[in-house]
């Protein structure tokens, strides 16, 4: 069995969750694999390469952005999950904290399968707005925090470059209706709530050929 300490104290430096441990976190990757291949496959595929564009990519994502999303998505004490979801409240309900740490870091490790941009007419509109933002709007270029290649920042916002546009889409939307709601001081919400339906279809797109 594999146990990895090395990556976990590189994490418990740069998140908070991981750096409230007292002792160095242990992960076991042996582990993250039979659960990502036996209960994560069929949405985000064995190797966090989804098979459906509904479900998002996990394969290259930063470690303590998918950290936190499992633990979101995980009731405590009896408490409503932070990001409501029936299926992924469902899936880690039996996972324990080195499972999801584990997972996390399994996921970020496999090499990711990028989808592509489609949609020629929405391009030229996507890199604006991630370049730019829209000033009239008020809203700030999505490079300014996910970065100009979309490979995200650790710690506070997560590699977008390469996701499918569907679930691109279905989260700016849900972060619209406030639907989801584990943005920090309701950053994606606020940006979210100014853009059209378009413009979230045109940077989805821009992001889905971003390298």
């Amino acid at each position: 069995m594999i146990r990895t300490t090395a990556v976990a104290l590189l994490l418990a430096a740069s998140l908070p969750a991981f750096a409230a441990e007292q002792a160095p976190v242990q992960l076991d990757l042996a582990k993250a694999k039979e659960i990502a291949e036996g209960l994560c496959v069929a949405c985000h595929g064995a190797d966090g390469n989804s098979p459906t564009s509904a479900n998002p990519i996990l394969a290259g994502q930063i470690p303590q952005y998918l950290y936190k999303q499992l633990s979101n998505f995980k009731s405590v004490d009896g408490k409503p999950p932070v990001r409501d979801n029936a299926i992924m409240g469902g899936m880690v309900a039996a996972l324990s904290d080195e499972d999801m740490r584990s997972l996390a870091v399994y996921f970020s490790q496999q090499k990711m399968t990028p989808s592509v941009a489609t949609n020629e007419k929405l391009l030229a509109e996507g890199q604006a707005l991630w370049r730019k933002g829209d000033f009239d709007k008020g809203i700030p270029a999505c490079a300014g925090c996910h970065g100009p290649a979309g490979a995200g920042l650790p710690v506070q916002y997560p590699r977008l470059a390469g996701q499918y546009a569907e679930y691109t889409v279905s989260q700016l939307k849900t972060f619209r209706s406030h639907e989801r709601a584990n943005d920090a001081e309701k950053m994606m919400r606020v940006i979210a709530g100014k853009l059209s339906d378009p413009q979230i279809n045109a940077v989805a797109e821009y992001v889905a050929g971003l390298r």
